[in-house]
């Protein structure tokens, strides 16, 4: 009888679920390695892990090179066939432990496309997708250049955090400089963007052989670096397929993908329509699925389960078949929010295009599905006032990865 082949997930984070109950059910071996903080905390699915290991973590970051020793330990006695991060700081160690142990799938370089923002954005600019104007702050002359040349407001980003995590807004050169300062030697890891005004965008993508059988155009409802900074409900749906919009942002996001060289798996990629003359600009992608929760919008409104489907891209591998689920019409929304109680009642939210409601201490989320795109925009407006007004909390926005 033939061994069960083995694919390692990596998680620092709670999250992949759905991925490794896809994983056991195509016949794989599944192990999960995860924080020593979420021992006792996380709901893990057990029926689909036959083994866990946990690594000591400081704010959910593990030594990389204990990492590298603990499964190259672990690999005395199991074949890892594939090693598969769960989150965007995953990615790095998932490839460092593919090129040592020469396991298929994306290694140092191409991970870089994924996880560095300068290195997304200049290889970006040389496949000629359109982004806004950029400067690595490393260099003082560079640096007064781009600010001689491009006009505040400018964003001041990190190379290596995710979504708006670090982000700093800078509205003149004094304030830029100030914030330059504070970082000292650390300023290398940071990135200048002009700051563009407009409604940001999400596609989220399934990948196979280099070939995208999967894409979905969505738009947030304020772009997530304000809700991040000002406080405030986090909303996005999906955008109709047929319409100009989703049309244009899907043909930008094949360029991008392109340009990153993404081979398989899932995708996530962000882009910004300016409120001044109309231009779509990348802003940044990963090779994960979507964060705060959008996989369960997708699912409502396609029927595709983005982890489930990466799991099955990433057994298919680079010599085996892959075949998409059908895709179902239809629409989605979601909300998502810091609540003032510990576990918050939204029993009042009735509706019966409810599909998902967000279980999370401290959180409220709910996720809409309709037949059209103007019912689901009807319960998310309907939606945010009443979640603003009954559970609405803030919190100082994110400069690290410890939430």
């Amino acid at each position: 009888m033939t061994e069960p082949r083995t694919l390692l997930c990596l998680a620092s984070y709670e999250k992949g679920q759905s991925f490794m109950r896809s994983a056991k059910a195509e016949g794989w071996k599944v192990v999960l390695m995860t924080s020593q903080s979420l021992k006792d905390e996380a709901e893990w699915p057990r029926e689909a892990i036959d083994e866990i290991f946990y690594m000591p973590d400081v704010d959910k970051k593990w030594d990389r090179e204990q990492t590298l020793r603990a499964v190259s330990y672990l690999a005395r006695t199991r074949r890892f066939d594939r090693i598969v991060p769960m989150d965007d700081f995953d990615l790095e160690v998932a490839a460092m432990l593919r090129e040592h142990l020469r396991v298929p799938g994306m290694g140092d370089t191409t991970t870089r496309y994924f996880r560095d923002k300068l290195a997304m954005r200049v290889r970006a600019r040389s496949a000629g997708v359109t982004i806004p104007d950029f400067v690595h702050v490393l260099s003082d002359q560079d640096v007064a250049d781009f600010t001689t040349n491009v006009p505040a407001p400018w964003v001041l980003k990190p190379r290596f955090l995710a979504g708006a995590i670090g982000i700093k807004k800078c509205a003149n050169a004094a304030e830029l400089d100030e914030h330059v300062k504070k970082l000292g030697d650390e300023r290398s890891f940071y990135v200048l963007e002009r700051y563009i005004p407009g409604d940001v965008f999400h596609v989220d993508t399934l990948v196979h052989n280099s070939e995208i059988l999967f894409a979905r155009a969505s738009q947030y409802g304020r772009p997530p670096l304000n809700v991040s900074h000002d406080g405030d409900v986090f909303t996005s749906r999906l955008l109709d397929p047929n319409g100009d919009v989703s049309k244009s942002l899907v043909a930008m996001n094949a360029q991008v993908l392109s340009a990153m060289r993404l081979v398989r798996g899932a995708s996530h990629t962000e882009f910004i329509r300016s409120h001044a003359d109309g231009t779509y600009y990348f802003l940044e992608t990963s090779a994960r699925v979507g964060g705060a929760h959008l996989a369960e919008m997708v699912h409502a409104g396609t029927g595709i389960d983005l982890w489930a489907e990466w799991a099955r891209t990433e057994i298919a591998g680079e010599d085996g078949t892959y075949t998409l689920p059908a895709v179902k019409p239809g629409f989605a929304g979601l909300l998502i929010s810091l609540a003032r109680d510990e576990w918050p009642d939204t029993a009042a939210f009735d509706d019966t295009e409810i599909v998902w409601r967000l279980k999370k201490r401290h959180h409220v989320g709910l996720a809409v599905k309709a037949s059209s795109e103007a019912r689901v925009q009807e319960l998310l407006t309907s939606y945010l006032e009443r979640l603003r007004k009954d559970f609405l909390a803030t919190a100082p926005p994110q400069n690290k990865t410890t939430d």
